[in-house]
């Protein structure tokens, strides 16, 4: 299935399927009322990283034509998803209980005084764990699902490289 996507396509492809992502987090979050922890969030980046290098990359390549600079490019997004899957499975692994996630984030006190404690207690806000998932579906977790979305991204994003090392450009 890989050999029959072209590759002037896949800039746009993964350019969608990062903002589709980045949409889907969004939409948990303020349609859903489901709020991201601070590993969430940081598993947002790279998508960012991601529409903008994807992007370029796409309209660099508009007439089917891979120079260097495109090919750096998609070698970036691939770069970005890479971390962004390692983020996603240690956010799993957290919510799975098979590591210790960051203390900041998992249950410890952000409060540095008794008086920022009382107000962050009065204000109504209870800031999310990140070792207790929020969401899953078929026990997967948001960030589980993050992360199978991360590396099969990693991999259409390798393709250009890939294809162009194989015909020797």
């Amino acid at each position: 299935m890989l050999n029959q996507i072209e590759t002037r396509h896949l800039p746009w492809i993964i350019l969608a399927a990062s903002i589709a992502t980045l949409g889907g987090a969004y939409f948990f979050e303020y349609v859903l009322g489901y709020m991201p922890c601070h590993l969430c969030l940081q598993e947002r980046i790279p998508y960012f990283v991601v529409i903008v290098a994807s992007l370029y990359a796409g309209v660099l390549t508009r007439d089917g034509n891979w120079t260097t600079v495109p090919i750096i490019l998609m070698s970036l997004c691939a770069l970005a998803f890479a971390i962004g899957a390692g983020l996603s499975a240690y956010h799993a692994g957290v919510e799975y209980k098979w590591w210790p996630g960051p203390s900041s984030c998992t249950g410890g006190f952000l409060a540095n005084s008794l008086e920022a404690l009382t107000a962050e207690l009065n204000s109504g806000k209870h800031l999310p764990r990140c070792d207790a998932a929020a969401w899953t579906l078929f026990g997967i977790s948001l960030a589980g699902y993050n992360m199978l979305i991360s590396l099969a991204l990693f991999i259409l994003s390798c393709l250009p490289a890939l294809r162009a090392q194989r015909n020797g450009a």
